[in-house]
Order: C-alpha cells, then sequence, then structure tokens
C-alpha cells in the first residue's frame, strides 16, 4: 500500500468515514477528513480512513431507520476486522450518529467522534428558513395554489444553503449534544456551525486525541456508563431534543447492557426544565443555541442534576492533551445563561 516500515511502525487510528454524494449533511467531510488526519500525524500516529456505510436522510428508501442496525454492524464489524489502535467516527445525519455509537460500543479500541453541526439558515422573503417544517409548510401553500412554481423554486434553494445537518433541534443536532453529554466528542464542539474554521480546529484536537488516547482503557464501554445515559436524558429534556433521540439511547445503551427506564425518564420530564427554545418547536436555530452558550451552558444549569462522577467526557486543554474531569469545568463556560435562543437579527 505504500506505507514505509517507519510509518507502519506508528499507532494505527482508524477513521470511519461516512462521506456520500447522496447525503448533503455529509458534504464537507472530505476537509474534515483532512482535518482529522492532520491531528493524528501532529500526534505522532498514523492516521487510515475507511468507508462505512452513510445514511443520509432524503434519499434513502423506504426509511433511513430500516438501515441503522445495518450501519451499527458495518461499523462494529469494520473496527473489528481492521488492525487499528483507535478510532475515529465521522458522523453527522439523523440515524448515523447512533449507528456509530453502536457499533462502537463493544471495541477494544477507544474511540471518540469530531462532533457535528448543522448548515446555515438561509433567510428569504423577511423569513429564516432551515427546518423541515418549512420545508412541509411552503409545499403544502404551493399544493392549495397559495404560491406559484417560482416561488417554490426559490425557497428550495434556501432551505439547506450549506453543507451540514438540518439547522434545528432534530435528531442529528440532538444525537450531536448527547454524544458529547455522554462523552463521546470533545468538550465544547457539538454545536460548531458545520463550515465554520472551529469545526476543523475541533476535528484537528479530534485526530490528536484518538492518537493519545492509543493504549488508553477509556474504551466506549467505560465512557458510555449508566450515569452517562442519565445525564443524556437529562439533557434530552433540557434541550427539548428530538422523540426519536429516545429511540437510539435505548438502542445504544443496550449494545451495553444499560436499560432505559421509560417511568424514570418521565420521572425526570417532571423536574427537568426546558431550556432551549428552537425549531421545530420552538423560534430559534442551531445558530442561535451556539451563539448562546451551546451545550455547555445547559450542562451549567443543570449541574446541581447531573452525574459526572462515573461518566468520562473528553476534553482537551490548550497543548490539545486529553484530560478527564468529574464536572464540567467552569471557567470554560459562559458566565451568562440565556433563558432563550431567539435570535434578535433580522432576515435582510
Amino acid at each position: 500500500m505504500g506505507y514505509t516500515d517507519a510509518a507502519l511502525d506508528k499507532p494505527i487510528v482508524g477513521i470511519c468515514d461516512t462521506a456520500s454524494g447522496f447525503n448533503n449533511c455529509h458534504r464537507h467531510f472530505p476537509e474534515l477528513l483532512e482535518a482529522v488526519k492532520r491531528g493524528v500525524l501532529a500526534a505522532g500516529a498514523l492516521p487510515v480512513a475507511f468507508p462505512v456505510t452513510s445514511l443520509g436522510e432524503v434519499f434513502l428508501s423506504p426509511t433511513s431507520m430500516m438501515f441503522r442496525n445495518l450501519m451499527a454492524m458495518d461499523v462494529e464489524e469494520m473496527i473489528r476486522a481492521q488492525p487499528m489502535d483507535s478510532v475515529v467516527l465521522m458522523g453527522g445525519c439523523d440515524k448515523t450518529v447512533p449507528a456509530l455509537l453502536m457499533g462502537a460500543a463493544f471495541g477494544e479500541q477507544a474511540g471518540c467522534a469530531p462532533g457535528r453541526r448543522s448548515h446555515d439558515d438561509g433567510p428569504t422573503q423577511g423569513e429564516r428558513l432551515g427546518a423541515c417544517t418549512d420545508c412541509r409548510r411552503f409545499w403544502a401553500r404551493y399544493r392549495s395554489g397559495e404560491i406559484v412554481a417560482e416561488e417554490i423554486s426559490a425557497l428550495e434553494g434556501r432551505l439547506a444553503v450549506t453543507a451540514g445537518t438540518c439547522a434545528v433541534m432534530g435528531t442529528a443536532s440532538t444525537m450531536a449534544l448527547l454524544s458529547e453529554t455522554l462523552g463521546m466528542t470533545i468538550a465544547n464542539s457539538a454545536t460548531i456551525p458545520a463550515v465554520h474554521a472551529d469545526r476543523l480546529r475541533a476535528a484537528e484536537e479530534t485526530g490528536a486525541l484518538a492518537a493519545q488516547l492509543v493504549g488508553d482503557d477509556r474504551t466506549p464501554q467505560k465512557v458510555m456508563t449508566r450515569a452517562a445515559f442519565e445525564n443524556a436524558l437529562r439533557v434530552l429534556l433540557a434541550i427539548s431534543g428530538s422523540t426519536n433521540a429516545l429511540i437510539h439511547l435505548t438502542a445504544i445503551a443496550g449494545r451495553l447492557g444499560v436499560r432505559i427506564d421509560l417511568e424514570e425518564f418521565n420521572r425526570l420530564s417532571d423536574e427537568t426544565p426546558v431550556l432551549v427554545n428552537l425549531k421545530p418547536v420552538g423560534e430559534g436555530y442551531m445558530e442561535d443555541f451556539h451563539s448562546a452558550g451551546g451545550l455547555e451552558g445547559v450542562l451549567r444549569a443543570l449541574a446541581g442534576s447531573l452525574d459526572f462522577g462515573d461518566a468520562r467526557r473528553f476534553r482537551a486543554d490548550s497543548r490539545r492533551a486529553p484530560r478527564q474531569t468529574a464536572a464540567p469545568t467552569r471557567s470554560t463556560m459562559p458566565s451568562f445563561v440565556p433563558r432563550t435562543t431567539r435570535s434578535n437579527r433580522r432576515a435582510g
């Protein structure tokens, strides 16, 4: 394959790549992959990318959910079958993140994900667009004759103006936030916009972290503990996340022998405040949430209710070296947690 002995003497970091021409959510992954590789190389390891199933929501028929478990098996077997010392999981679209976490759950290699985020919203006719509900709403108006073909064509060009996942608190955004809560993504990365330079920096840090975790005992089953799932359930409620996330968390936890108790989840819902106001049930977009403090702000607001005693969150200091904390670092959190993510901007 053209590798020198010197290269093969280094630890090998596998990079699970879910790029696909049929998946707009992952359209920026080639550039993201190069950033991950930079981090791996800088940390003294050899990056080796390999393809797995890519589940894009738009073009899969009859439904992407039909293929989630198939992708999880693909990921698990490819990690198990190939010679790698740790692995980076690159995903973003709705069913992709759960499938990656399910597939990596039984691996003996330490694993981490670079995080993903939504595309930018597109302003048109004085309104910010970017939600699936926007698409359905305008399509219904078109079918009823309220708007003409030229208008629906213009609107189509504003619903997904960049690469990345949907810009609302749908399944993709929810699972990214829960992945970070579980400890499988570096801190402060879940809400970075897909086309922002910080997204590439986070990918590079993830590559470096994966290299530094070689030989470490922080395998996914030791990171995604019962306490970590309980934290994730509480965060799911606080962000008013996708109802699909409960199905995915149950599946991921099930792979690790952790049972999600629905009665306990209902109890948590009675005592957990809703802190985030995003579409499709609210008003804001992921860009607004990121500007308002993102997940760290939510964790700070819930600090008294979360248990990070057993869960391990991957973090990086200024030297990109990983460290473990028993709770979110206060110095890294915003001093003010707004109670709404409603944007003050007006579309122009």
